[in-house]
Formats: structure tokens, C-alpha cells, sequence
């Protein structure tokens, strides 16, 4: 300060906190996006109703589609969304799990600041922790699944279905997802991949969830182009087309002078002409159903349908790709390159009707690789549902097939981890060995969780786990049996996840904690207009820690 003049470094209206401030303030907003969806974690986790700006319903137990749907304002509760986010995509499942932990991780690292432990020190005994995790979980606690085993296969997606609300139909539900998954699995040097991208899922509404039903190749959700095409062409042979049917609009203006009606007519003759010319290039080639990316004309669709060939606009890109994968086909820009080299096969091409809706079924495709899984259930927001817990079973049927190996469920994992990192602390040393304690206290939580979710008494829970995973007759299957809430072994109860669930679930979780425990500062820029508030407010969040 030079004669009591205030220098100004950072713009007017700019928003600091330093120190335990900042730190306190991070793990707040952390910890109540943790809180926020830890009620619905497990197979008896209630559910929350969310409602966007724009009035529309979601209603589902799912971690990621809870945390994407909410507006988070605050910037260390929206690292934890990128966690969950993050474990959707690597597993499809544990996304819950993930922010659960990252939240407690957090909690316990709050203590331990309190007790003038630098976060420095946390962060480098959770990852010694995280290590030694790692570790038990390849060496001790895993369990060996053959990639070809359909019955553990099953118990994995069921495991997945169940946490997602108890659906009466979950063993049907079970099956298709693990016989989906299997045929589209290939080995590629020596290992197997299971690419779930490849598995179309459609959903209508109407009927029940027992309707649900796996297809062998691929479901449009699009009918035939006209109503004189046929309903169903036996071996079919497909062209795809990524243009248009269609005569092109120029783009220049032009003026065309007719002086009298012959001209005029020639005129249409001429357009009619090109029409006939793209249905015959069809014809030539040998198709005798036609997809397409883009538009048909209706006198193209005309002439279609008077050859007697079954036509299908307007379809996705994706959807196209897939087909091509199915039938072999190449998909085509100008329908006069269609040579009999580029069609795809099927054994049946045909147009039912799925609820209200009329559908193009592909099946008997040459290439059995591809399968569509048509989703159905009462209202929309079941099939929804029902869609979410689908993708997630498929997710962890690949990746037991790709890794092939299990962890029990039930929170049995992380109270074994948390017994042995008990054990473990003591050869750390120093202050991390804080840390890793606090590392195994936090692992609890899920145990925790799933007990109070079960409405059961979770410190008894706790308890009972705990002496049942040690000491001479210790099992490390031991997990919270959701049914009755006693201590009771997992792989009985056939309730296991994959492995890889559970190791990214604590790399997430750790990372994300770390990472906020290292601000020290948070400096926030004024926002446009207003007096730039603190970032504090946690952002239409406030009321999510009660209620539940």
C-alpha cells in the first residue's frame, strides 16, 4: 500500500477464498452431491422424481441420470458429476457407488485437515491406499469367471438390474442381456471384446416389461415408404443409400419460358423420367429393399412400390452403419454406383406393428453380430427405466467377459478392503498412515448405505460385517443381504460385480477427492451483470439433503 492507496490485482467484484475456507466450502458442496443420490444406491434405493426447465418428468434411481439431470451450479460439485459421468462410460455401472465414496473420502479428509494434516500428505495416503486396493482386489478378493459361463454371466446383469429398483421381470431381463452381449463378443489377439455399441436398443411403450424381447438383427423404428409395398420380402437383398431419391433444387434461380403446353409437358416428362431412371439403377442392381438416410420422392416411392420393392426413408446414421455391419452392405452415395457387390443380405425384411407404431424388422442377417433389444413396458417412464438398467447389464456383461473376473456384492468388498487397509496403515508410516485409515473408515459408507437404504439398523450391520471378516474364520464373500439385512455370503446369494466396477469406482473416487482437496483458493470471476455472488449456493441443490 503506498500512501493508502488500495491496489486492485484482481477485477472489482471478484469473489476469494483462501485457505481452510475454500477447503471447507469445496468438501460442503461435495459432500451434499454425495448425499444427494447416496438414498438411492442398492436394490431397495428409493428414487427421485426430477423435473427440468422444461417441465419434463424423469423419474429413475440411476447415479449418472440424477446428477446429469440436476443443474449443479457449484464448481467442486460438478467435478463429482464428471466422476460419475466418467464410470457410466468405463462400466455403465457403480456410478453411484463412485460419488458415494468420493463424498466420504472427503469427510474423513476434513478430519484429518482439522488435525493439521496437510492435504498434500491425504492425498499421497489415499493413493497408497488406492494402490494396496488395487491390489487385494486382483490378489485376494476377485473371483475367476470363465467368459463363457452363461450362469455367472446372469448373476453379474441381475446384480446390475436389481440396484436399479426391483423389476418383476429382471430374470428375463437377465437373459436377453446376457445373450446379447455373447453374440456380439469376437476375439481379437488372443483376448475377447464384447463392443456393446453394436446392440440396438428400441423402446415403445405398451404391453408389459415381460414383453421385452431380444431380436436377431436389426429394428427400425420406421415403416415402408408406401402401403403398395409389399409386407414382407423373403431373402432380401439390401441397398443402402446415404442420399436422396429426389430430383435436386438448384441452388441458382433460373427461369424456364414455357411458350406452350407440349413444353410443359415435356418438362414433366423429363422429371418423370429421372424418377424412373433411379428406380431402374435399383432394379439393375439385383435390390430388393432399399434404406435410406434421406428423403424419397413420392413418385420415386410409386415406381418402388409397382416393382415391388420395399423402401425405407428417413433413417438414422447410426442405425444405417448398423445395418451394413448386419447384412454386409456398403452404403452408397449416388443410386447409380449401386452395383450387386454393394447389397446386403437378410433372410426377411417385414414391417409389423409394435404397439400403435409400424416397425421394419431385419432379421436373418448374415452377420449374426448384430441384435436389437426391443424394450417395452407400461408408460414411458418404465421403458425408460427399463432402458437404463438394460445398458447397465450389458456394460457388465462385457466387461466380465473382457476381464473376467468378479467381486461379491452387498458392500462385501469394501468392508474386506477396509479390514486388510486397517491392517495395511501401519506399514505406511508416517502421517499417510492417517490417511489410509481414514481411506478404510470411508469405504464403510457403502455397507452403510445399502443397510439404512434397506431400512435396517446400519451400525448393527456394521458391526456384524466387520467380525465376520475377521479373525480365523474370516470370509471375504460376507455382504449386507438386502432381504433380511443380516450379514450373509454373496456368492450364495449369486449377488457379484465385475471387477472392474469396483476398481474404477475407487480410482474416480480418489481422484476426484485429491483434486479437491488441493484448492486452497478459489477465485471467482464477477458474473456477467449481477454483483457477482460467492460460489457458494449450492445452486437449486439446497433442499436435496432432506426429504429422503
Amino acid at each position: 500500500m503506498l500512501q493508502g492507496t488500495p491496489i486492485f490485482i484482481l477485477k472489482e467484484g471478484t469473489e476469494r477464498e483462501q485457505g481452510k475456507g475454500a477447503a471447507a466450502n469445496n468438501i460442503q458442496a461435495a459432500r451434499a452431491i454425495a448425499d444427494a443420490v447416496r438414498s438411492t444406491l442398492g436394490p431397495r434405493g428409493m428414487d427421485k422424481m426430477l423435473v427440468d426447465s422444461m417441465g419434463d418428468v424423469t423419474i429413475t434411481n440411476d447415479g449418472v441420470t440424477i446428477l446429469k439431470e440436476v443443474d449443479v451450479e457449484h464448481p467442486a460439485a460438478k467435478m463429482l458429476v464428471e466422476v460419475a459421468k466418467t464410470q457410466d462410460q468405463q462400466c455403465g455401472d457403480g456410478t453411484t457407488t463412485a460419488v458415494v465414496l468420493a463424498g466420504e473420502l472427503l469427510k474423513r479428509a476434513e478430519n484429518l485437515l482439522e488435525q493439521q494434516v496437510h492435504p498434500t500428505v491425504i492425498a499421497r495416503g489415499y493413493h497408497q491406499a488406492l494402490e494396496e486396493a488395487h491390489r487385494l482386489i486382483e490378489k485376494e478378493i476377485g473371483i475367476p469367471v470363465k467368459f463363457d459361463s452363461v450362469p455367472e454371466l446372469t448373476d453379474v446383469a441381475l446384480t446390475a438390474i436389481g440396484s436399479k429398483g426391483s423389476f418383476g421381470a429382471r430374470n428375463k431381463l437377465g437373459e436377453i442381456a446376457v445373450e446379447a452381449v455373447r453374440r456380439v463378443t469376437e476375439e481379437r489377439g488372443g483376448k475377447h471384446i464384447a463392443d456393446v455399441d453394436l446392440i440396438k436398443l428400441e423402446k415403445r411403450h405398451g404391453g408389459t416389461i415381460e414383453d421385452t424381447e431380444l431380436i436377431q438383427g436389426i429394428v427400425l423404428d420406421k415403416e415402408r415408404g408406401h402401403t403398395r409395398m409389399p409386407l414382407v420380402v423373403k431373402d432380401a437383398k439390401i441397398a443402402l443409400l446415404n442420399s436422396a431419391l429426389e430430383v435436386k433444387k438448384t441452388e441458382i434461380e433460373g427461369k424456364i419460358n414455357i411458350k406452350s403446353p407440349s413444353q410443359m409437358q415435356s418438362f414433366l416428362d423429363q422429371e418423370d423420367q429421372s424418377f424412373r431412371q433411379m428406380v431402374d439403377a435399383v432394379k439393375a442392381s439385383g435390390a430388393n429393399v432399399v434404406v435410406t438416410q434421406k428423403g424419397i420422392d413420392d413418385v420415386v416411392l410409386h415406381y418402388l412400390a409397382k416393382s415391388g420393392i420395399y423402401a425405407v426413408k428417413q433413417v438414422k446414421e447410426s442405425d444405417l452403419q448398423k445395418l451394413a455391419k448386419a447384412t454386409g452392405a456398403k452404403i452408397v452415395t449416388g443410386v447409380r454406383e449401386l452395383t450387386p457387390a454393394d447389397l446386403g443380405q437378410a433372410a426377411q425384411v417385414e414391417q409389423k406393428k409394435v404397439g400403435d407404431e409400424h416397425m421394419t424388422y431385419v432379421t436373418g442377417c448374415a452377420n449374426p453380430r448384430s441384435v436389437t433389444i426391443l424394450i417395452r413396458g407400461g408408460t414411458e417412464h418404465v421403458t425408460q427405466e427399463v432402458e437404463r438398467a438394460i445398458q447397465d447389464a450389458l456394460k457388465v456383461v462385457s466387461s466380465t467377459i473382457e476381464d473376467g473376473v468378479v467381486c461379491p456384492g452387498g458392500g462385501a468388498t469394501e468392508v474386506d478392503l477396509a479390514v486388510k487397509l486397517r491392517k495395511f496403515a501401519p506399514t505406511v508410516g508416517g502421517r499417510e498412515q492417517l490417511a489410509v485409515e481414514a481411506f478404510a473408515q470411508a469405504l464403510e459408507v457403502i455397507p452403510w448405505a445399502l443397510a439404512e437404504n434397506g431400512g435396517y439398523d446400519a451400525i448393527n450391520t456394521l458391526i456384524e460385517l466387520r467380525s465376520a471378516h475377521e479373525g480365523p474364520r474370516a470370509n471375504k464373500n460376507i455382504g449386507v443381504n438386502m432381504a433380511d439385512g443380516k450379514a450373509t455370503d454373496m456368492t450364495v446369494l449369486k449377488i457379484v460385480e465385475p471387477a472392474r466396477v469396483k476398481r474404477q469406482a475407487l480410482s474416480s473416487a480418489v481422484e476426484v477427492a485429491t483434486m479437491i482437496l488441493r484448492i486452497d483458493d478459489i477465485i471467482a470471476s464477477k458474473k456477467g451483470g449481477g454483483g457477482g455472488g460467492p460460489p457458494g449456493g449450492m445452486g437449486g441443490m439446497g433442499g436435496m439433503g432432506h426429504g429422503h
